[in-house]
């Protein structure tokens, strides 16, 4: 009996006409989908911090804008002229402390807004929701000038309700950086209320209720039990706040007229401004940019490094 075999398949890569390809795969892949937002955050993000940066390294003033000079490179010599300024490193400590203050604040408020939210009725909610959001919708000028119209000297309704009479908020350097740490506070914590609630609306609620039969205190419930659990949401809305309260300038810049009396409720965006549009040194300028961009890198860095070694995954 003659058995009949079949044929054998071709040897090499070939396949049929009309087969699919095989997909890429390895370490290509992800780059290849975040090509295309990699070239716009090219555009947009690398190269002014490229130029930025290179400006600090010349002498660019009016008279190189203009073309009455030449632009002559530097080299760190703005680096050495800045952090030789005394009132570099005291705007620099008024920057820290002003901007440590506002994550504190906004974070104290916003986590506790967002607990509140999860204890109180729907209508009430709704209410809270709209007007946070209605405060972080409020652009920065629009937010700072209302303010400033509630603590004004002599038609303010605040110095009235207190009974302050004529006391002006921005004539002391404490209390207008108070002013505008209300304001900034205003204005963010929206951010942390809102993204903190949708943690906490996605933690188990046998995980709570465990913890409410336990005898727990809300303060313990949020201590022990939801705050490491919301770990990661909290580090994100933390380095969020660092960044846009270390950067404060709208608010500043508005509300005591350009960094104050004397200059003193300057910080470092304001103080950076100055020095490169009102006195014309664009290098100096570029310098503090660096300075404060190489700062929050730093933070940010350090605190992703210390929640890595306590084992989070971010």
């Amino acid at each position: 009996m003659r058995v009949r075999r079949g044929r054998s398949r071709p040897r090499g890569g070939s396949r049929k006409f009309g087969t699919a390809p095989r997909p890429l795969g390895g370490w290509t892949t992800p780059w290849i989908y975040l090509a295309p937002a990699l070239v716009v955050l090219g555009g947009l993000l690398v190269y002014p911090i490229y130029q930025l940066g290179l400006i600090s390294f010349f002498q660019y003033t009016q008279a190189q804008v203009s073309g009455g000079e030449p632009t002559t490179f530097k080299g760190f010599g703005n680096y050495a002229e800045l952090f030789s300024d005394s009132q570099f490193w005291q705007v620099l400590l008024s920057t820290v402390l002003f901007a440590g203050a506002c994550v504190v604040s906004t974070l104290a408020v916003g986590c506790a807004l967002a607990v509140l939210l999860t204890r109180v009725r729907a209508v009430p909610r709704l209410v809270l929701m709209l007007a946070a959001l209605g405060a972080w919708a409020t652009p920065a000028v629009t937010g700072s000038t209302v303010w400033l119209l509630l603590f004004d000297p002599d038609f303010g309704p605040v110095n009235r309700v207190l009974g302050l009479g004529d006391h002006s908020w921005t004539y002391g350097r404490l209390s207008a950086f108070f002013l505008v740490l209300l304001e900034v506070v205003w204005c963010s914590f929206p951010f942390v209320m809102v993204t903190v609630y949708a943690g906490i609306r996605a933690v188990p609620s046998e995980v709570l209720e465990a913890a409410a039969l336990d005898g727990a205190s809300q303060w313990r419930i949020w201590r022990s039990v939801l705050t490491p659990m919301l770990r990661p949401i909290l580090t994100v809305v933390t380095i969020q706040s660092v960044i846009w309260d270390f950067k404060v300038f709208t608010q500043i810049y508005v509300m005591t007229n350009g960094g104050g009396i004397a200059g003193q409720n300057l910080v470092l965006n304001v103080y950076a401004y100055q020095q490169a549009f009102a006195s014309s040194k664009y290098s100096l300028g570029s310098a503090i940019g660096v300075v404060m961009l190489l700062m929050l890198l730093a933070v940010t860095l350090v605190y992703l490094r210390l929640l890595r070694r306590q084992g989070e995954e971010l």
